[in-house]
């Protein structure tokens, strides 16, 4: 018997054989498909990489074979290299952990101290200003007559004139005395007689002291009065020099080198008692007001109770700005200025002399280190920082969000990323957290400049293939 089998059409054959190959890679995929992801990837990522190669050229950081520019972490300087950019003596040394006193800058401005820093000069008396003996600006000393007044008041030629007239009395008293204990041991005169003239002795006397007192509360020095006495005529002027007394009994004038600040009158001005003739200024001690803001308020008071020392920064003295260190903070207004919204401070400052020089004439001037209307910035003490290492602005570089600082090895520079904590115009504040050790060496200025030479070095020099097709 004969089997006749079917003739099979070669479309149904490929047709089952697909449906089994698609069967069978749905059963496997999980085997066979991420390795078919992974060599699509690689292969399309290659592609791509070409195209945006050939279309920004050399600009995306890779060379003409493709390969990233890496930029290095250290740079050789040479000796004259090192001197271009000041990396000698100080600037290079060792960093240790030290404390850190974070501070605030407040505008401030150099004033006189109230009440202390100028003296008003007045007329002891009423008369005519026969001589002004000094000019503004004038330093003046104890001895130095200012004015010449010329006396004309009735009060002060009776209070002269009684105190003659009780010391012409007087010395006839004394003198009747003299004579009556002569003769008392003779009968003549009893002792009754000499007794009384002994009590009204006592008398004049009293009244004596009474009108040297007066000149006294009239202007007039205890070395004028004496002069009085022991002349017998009256002064018809009166020179008038520094009336200032401490609580010692000694001159304050002593201590200080005062200068004519203002002159109110000029040479035959009439003026009563107690007019003003000139003030006297003293600048060797002044004041610096600072102007804080409100929320200052409660640092400045920590500063305060602390008695932190307060910098002052003057104003520029060639490439410098000139530091006054370790002044002390006086005291705090208890008021917000109205107008301002200024909470005033006010720190000590003790001031020196410039120069000094002598006219022809004999008037002697000198010039002060500083002077009120100045203007300065006070850095204040408000938070203290231990353990840190803390370098100045100059030692450490910033490109974005990371800082670096350079550690010396030899003639090589090694850059070390670093977290800074804080940075004001002056310093930088280092974490100690392993990036730097004490003892280590870094340079304290020039970090810009050795930044710079690093990124040049990464930019390389010209490219060899430039303008070649391979």
């Amino acid at each position: 018997m004969t089997i006749r089998i079917p003739k099979i059409s070669a479309n149904w054959v490929w047709g089952t054989v697909a449906v089994l190959v698609v069967g069978v890679g749905a059963l496997t995929a999980e085997r066979w498909l991420p390795s078919m992801k992974s060599w699509s990837n690689t292969t399309v990522g290659r592609f791509r990489n070409k195209e945006a190669s050939a279309a920004d050229g050399h600009h995306s950081g890779e060379n003409a074979h493709g390969k990233t520019a890496v930029e290095p972490s250290s740079i050789r300087l040479s000796a004259q290299a090192q001197k271009n950019i000041g990396l000698t003596g100080d600037n290079l040394r060792e960093i240790e952990l030290e404390t850190f006193i974070r501070k605030i800058s407040i505008p401030a401005e150099v004033v006189e101290r109230p009440g202390r820093s100028t003296v008003k000069v007045v007329a002891p008396m009423t008369g005519i200003v026969t001589a002004v003996d000094v000019i503004e600006s004038e330093a003046v000393s104890p001895s130095k007559v200012l004015f010449t007044i010329r006396l004309i008041h009735e009060d002060l030629v009776q209070a002269q004139t009684a105190f003659l007239k009780t010391l012409g009395e007087l010395d006839v008293e004394k003198r009747e005395i003299v004579r009556l204990e002569k003769i008392t041991g003779s009968g003549i005169i009893a002792g009754k007689v000499l007794l009384e003239r002994k009590y009204a002795q006592e008398k004049l006397q009293a009244v004596l002291n009474a009108n040297r007192q007066a000149l006294l509360l009239h202007g007039f020095s205890v070395e004028q009065v004496s002069s009085i006495e022991t002349t017998r005529q009256l002064l018809s002027e009166q020179h008038v020099s520094f009336p200032l007394r401490n609580n010692t009994g000694k001159d304050d004038a002593k201590q200080a080198i005062f200068l004519v600040k203002k002159l109110w009158v000029s040479r035959g001005a009439f003026v009563n008692a107690g007019d003003p003739l000139c003030d006297l200024v003293d600048y060797g001690t002044l004041h610096i007001q600072g102007a804080a803001f409100e929320h200052d308020a409660y640092e400045l008071s920590t500063a305060w109770a602390n008695q932190w020392p307060v910098t002052a920064v003057g104003e520029e003295t060639g490439k410098n700005k000139e530091q006054i260190s370790n002044l002390k903070l006086i005291y705090l207004d208890n008021q917000v200025d109205a107008e301002s919204r200024a909470l005033h401070f006010y720190v000590n400052l003790p001031n020196r002399v410039l120069h000094e020089v002598k006219s022809p004439e004999g008037h002697h001037f000198v010039t002060w280190r500083f002077k009120p209307g100045q203007r300065m910035q006070l850095q204040v003490p408000v938070e203290e920082w231990t353990k840190r290492f803390v370098v100045p602005v100059d030692a450490v570089a910033q490109e974005g969000a990371e800082y670096f600082v350079f550690q010396q090895n030899g003639d090589l520079f090694e850059r070390r990323e670093v977290h800074v904590e804080y940075r004001d115009q002056f310093s930088v504040v280092i974490a100690n957290d392993g990036s730097l050790f004490p003892g280590d060496v870094i340079a304290f200025t020039g970090a810009h400049q050795l930044q710079m030479a690093i990124k040049n070095e990464a930019g390389g020099g010209v490219d060899p293939h430039a303008g070649h097709t391979h």
